[in-house]
Parts: C-alpha cells; structure tokens; sequence
C-alpha cells in the first residue's frame, strides 16, 4: 500500500510567518506534526509520502504513486483543502480525512469517502482493521481520550526538515481551564494528560538524528497544565539530556499566566533551554475576562506578571483578543497602551470568533448571532458573528490597532521595552551559522537600507550593542519578525 500524506497550504497568517521566512530562506514555519504521528502509527510495510504543500507542490508524480491519500488540516487551510480534494478526486483517489477542520465541519467535504476523527490513537486502529477487510466505513469518531504513552515517535525521516523554520513535539494534550472562546477543551478534555520524559527525549533524539539543531516548539495548548509532573519529572530529564548532548536546542510553548507565580518552575524551564513562551492575555478588562471565563487571569497586575516572566529568561509572546459583549470604543486604545506597557513584542491581536464546539459558539447559536463560519485566521480581520459594538466601529478600530502597535516606532520601542526587562540566560554554546550571518545581512539590507523603519533598526542595533549586547541576534530575529507583522497588518482581510 502506498500511502500519500497530504497537507494543505496556508494562506498568509500572522503565524506562518511568510515574508520573515525569506531572511532564511525557509519555507515554512512548521512541520504537520499530526499526520507524521498518524504515519507512525499506519503499518510498517506501508510505503509513506509526505507532501506538504507549504514546502512544495503537490505533483501528479505524487498522486499516481499514491494508492490511498491521508489529508489533515486546520480550519485556516480550507480553501487549499478543498482544492486538494478536487485533485485527488479527478485522479481517483480514496481519501482518508482527520485533524481539526475535518472533526468540526466533516460533513462539507462530501467527497472524502472516509473520516476518521478525535485522537488518531483510538479511531485509527479500527479504521485500519476494517480498511484491511475491506468493510471501511465513512466515519471513526470517539469521546474518549488516549492514554499519552500510546502516541508513538513521528516519522520524521519523511519530512524535508532543513526547509523549516522550527520542528514540533507534543508532551501533553488538555487544559485544566475552560475559556468561553476556546476549543482545546472540547477536543482534549479538562485533565492534562501526558507523554512520560522517555517518550519526549526519545522524539528529540530523532529529531537529532536527522541533523535538526535549531528551534524545538512544544505544541501544548498549556504545557504547565500538569505542573507536578512537568516540575518532577519532565524538566529534570530534559536538562540531563541538554548536558549530555553538549547543544542546547532551544525550545518554546504556550502557558497560563499562572505561571508568574512559580519562580522554581520557571528556573528549571529556562535551564532546559526554553527561551519564549505564549501567553492568552486577552484583554486588560476585567468585564471582558469575566465575559469569557478567563479565570486564570482576573484579580492580577497583569504587566507586572509579564514582566517577572521576561526577568525569568522568557520571552511572552501574548494573545489578544477586541470584540467582547462588554467592549466599549476605549478597548483599542486600552489595548495598545497594555501592549507598549508589557513589552510584549509579538502580540497577536485578534477579533473574536466562535469556533464550533465551543460554548461561545452554542451561547451566540442560543442568540441567533452566528454569521457563518470561522475563517480559522486568528488576524485577518473578520469574524463570524455579530458583535455587541457596531460591526464598521469594531473592525476600523481594530484595523486602527494592528497599525498601531507594528508601525516602526512603537514596534522598536516595545523591542527595547523587552529587552530592558529580559534577563537572557547564558547558553552552554552559541554556533554562528551562515544561514544567521546571511539573515542578518539582508535584514541590513531590506530593513536598514530600503526599509521605512531604517532610523529604528539602526538605532535598536546600536543600543542593543551598548545595553544588551549579547541580545543582538535577539533584537535581529525581532526586528525581521517586526517586518513581517507590518506586511500582515498593512493587509488586513487578505493576509
């Protein structure tokens, strides 16, 4: 059997990261860590073929090889899946669909013959049995959750790993909290399960194998969610492996805010080589926070929490949202205030949307205020239901604050903020690449030559020599994201 691991492409979104990619000639910013996991579960004599279509097209080479096609996908990625579909069709091909889009929406894509949904642990393997008898059906779905040991290591020999910006590893599924807007509940479930440290070093040792040594993004949905075993056993693990490689890869996640308030935890994380994380601020209204059940943030100086993380030897990059019942016309400007303030320097400032299965959604169902479905594009600038504030107020305000807060000034300001606060640890080794020194010419270039920011990026380098001069590839790596940030505002609705 051969089997076709197809992965549609992105459309330009504020994580993808496109026009930054250029600087080191990397065609995305991700691995599709899903379907490397599923083919690692598919039988061992089965050929495999990943396509990711964000590093390369699909060729018709592709679909004659292929006896089967495996597609995942996120909500973002509808349109490309819908085109792959057609393709695969017309070549008569069965397809075999999973991953978010497909578990929320299956019944648009009537031209998948099978879905098999939920986590691919459990409704994979009878999927499989019955595929072998010839008796498949058109739909494996489960409520219930896999034990983590059963995830296997991906096969990350089927994928081009040197044309990615970062590679991907998943220790833990789940979330204690239960935010109104937010889905990982719905499909993960409130009780944090996760991988034990074997199985994680056992992923990144592949990952060494096929000559990765850059950037390592643990994709949990809040990687503190199960802070005892992370703190006992995961951590200390993690540390023994960086000594015993003589590298540090470098590692970032996502995280609650709660973590502030745990200077041990965030010690042994920034020992094991982690460097950033990504926090959901939200909002600094507290009638907004209630709005939407966001617990973990209420009742707290919220820059002050930012800020004891940053002199931790983190980064936060932080999640914002406008477009709450409880907004008025002053969030904009509270929230570009907040955002200069914290020195938060990628801030990701979406419009809310009600993504299916969550209860924002049933809530805004209850009251007829759904308009369609969610582009899955956490910045372009729309949403799908009707907003409390006036539609054309609350996208023109919104439009107003991407600009704001990526145009030249404030953006290397809010760089410098940053770093005032930062506390970088000392790493145990720094290996100055050509791909870096490459980068950093053309950021000269683009951005200190032809760019509108030149005076910001000349002066943010000379100041970053003077104050903080072992974060210069820092206050680099932050001023080429900065460019790519303002090419995604600048172009709301379509990126």
């Amino acid at each position: 059997m051969n089997v076709l691991l197809l992965y549609p492409e992105f459309p330009d979104t504020f994580w993808g990261f496109k026009h930054a990619l250029k600087f080191i000639r990397k065609k995305a910013a991700f691995p599709p860590l899903g379907l490397l996991t599923v083919a690692a579960l598919l039988p061992a004599e089965w050929e495999k073929r990943l396509v990711d279509t964000n590093v390369r097209p699909l060729a018709d080479r592709d679909l004659r090889w292929a006896d089967v096609v495996f597609l995942s996908a996120m909500i973002a990625q509808r349109a490309s899946v819908q085109e792959l579909i057609v393709r695969c069709r017309a070549a008569g091909k069965r397809i075999v669909a999973g991953g978010p889009l497909f578990t929320s929406d299956h019944a648009q894509f009537p031209g998948v013959e099978h879905f098999v949904l939920n986590e691919a642990e459990l409704t994979l393997p009878p999927f499989l049995r019955d595929f072998a008898a010839g008796t498949a059906g058109p739909l494996y779905r489960t409520t219930e959750f896999s034990a983590m040991s059963a995830a296997p290591v991906p096969l990350w020999h089927l994928a081009e790993v040197r044309r990615y910006a970062s590679m991907s590893v998943q220790y833990s599924r789940g979330c204690p909290f239960d935010c109104e807007f937010c889905d990982v509940t719905a499909k993960f479930g409130h009780r944090p399960r996760t991988k034990t440290a074997a199985q994680v070093l056992a992923e990144l040792d592949a990952l060494v194998a096929e000559g990765w040594r850059g950037q390592v993004f643990f994709v949990d949905d809040n990687f503190i969610g199960n802070k005892h075993t992370l703190r006992t056993e995961l951590l200390p693990r993690l540390i023994e492996w960086q000594r015993a490689h003589r590298r540090r890869l470098t590692f970032y996640t996502e995280a609650s805010i709660n973590l502030a308030d745990d200077d041990a935890l965030m010690r042994l994380l920034v020992e094991a080589g982690f460097d950033t994380v990504f926090i959901g601020i939200e909002t600094p209204d507290d009638a907004a926070l209630a709005e939407c059940h966001k617990v973990q943030n209420r009742g707290r100086d919220l820059v002050a929490d930012i800020k004891r993380i940053q002199r931790a030897g983190l980064q936060v990059q932080g999640g914002f949202i406008v477009g709450f019942d409880s907004d008025t016309a002053s969030i904009f400007r509270r929230q570009l205030e907040f955002i200069q303030k914290s020195g938060i320097v990628t801030a990701m400032v979406g419009l809310l949307n009600a993504l299916p299965d969550t209860k924002l959604h049933a809530r805004l169902s209850r009251e007829g205020r759904l308009r369609g479905r969610s582009s899955g594009d956490n910045v372009d600038g729309t949403t799908n239901f009707i907003p409390r504030m006036d539609l054309a107020e609350l996208r023109a305000g919104y439009r107003r604050l991407m600009e704001s807060i990526y145009a030249p000034r404030p953006y290397y300001q809010r760089v410098r903020t940053f770093l005032r606060e930062f506390r970088q640890p000392r790493m145990a080794s720094f290996t100055l690449r050509p791909a870096l020194c490459l980068a950093f010419a053309r950021s000269c270039f683009r951005l200190g030559l032809l760019g509108r920011e030149r005076f910001q990026y000349w002066y943010l380098l000379a100041w970053t020599c003077l104050r903080r001069p072992r974060a210069l590839p820092l206050a680099v790596t932050l001023a080429i994201y900065g460019h790519h940030f303002r090419r995604c505002s600048a172009t709301l609705g379509r990126c």
